[in-house]
């Protein structure tokens, strides 16, 4: 009978497999909350202070004095969202990382596809993760309290953050993939 350090190195495939359906699960949900009211107003921060993203919206600088708090429904706040193209943008988005996931699953049969859903999991993992550069809401505010600032994350900083373990699944499965090819070829 195998010992338990075999039977884990035996089922590393399982376990690449297994890391490719968490990250379709998590990248397909979030991929489409992207068309709910609430999910692409959350994203707008993030967005508008990116120098990389910021251009897709019409007036990034001007989305201090619109946010609506998750729940909140404030329908001058909704129409200042169309008309910056808050939604628009956020449903492009959506489609995007759901189109991603998928080519993230279908890896576990086409590790060329696969390899391209890695690819694009990491890059979209490094956009991601520039945030915590460009994003003052990634940090604790100055509020009245000593604890505020680097390295001291916000609540929108903590759900940056842990796409760094986007951008690490991304790789290992991209090297998984490009493995599998490499042997198809012989």
């Amino acid at each position: 009978m195998k010992n338990i350090i075999e039977v884990i190195a035996d089922s590393q495939k399982h376990f690449i497999n297994f890391l490719r359906i968490a990250i379709f699960i998590v990248m397909a949900w979030i991929g489409g909350l992207k068309a709910y009211q609430y999910e692409a107003e959350g994203i707008v921060p993030f967005v508008a202070n990116s120098p990389m993203m910021n251009f897709f919206y019409n007036h990034p600088d001007e989305y201090k004095t619109h946010k609506n708090k998750e729940g909140e429904s404030i329908l001058a706040n909704i129409e200042w969202h169309k008309k910056n193209d808050t939604y628009t943008f956020a449903d492009a988005l959506g489609i995007s990382i759901v189109v991603i996931s998928v080519l993230i699953l279908l890896g576990i049969w086409f590790p060329k596809i696969g390899m391209v859903g890695g690819l694009l999991t990491f890059g979209m993992s490094l956009v991601t993760l520039s945030f915590l550069i460009t994003t003052p809401e990634a940090y604790v505010p100055d509020l009245g309290s000593p604890e505020h600032g680097f390295p001291l994350l916000s609540g929108a900083g903590r759900l940056v953050i842990k796409d760094i373990i986007m951008l690490a699944g991304g790789l290992v499965v991209a090297s998984d993939a490009a493995q599998r090819i490499l042997v198809k070829k012989g």
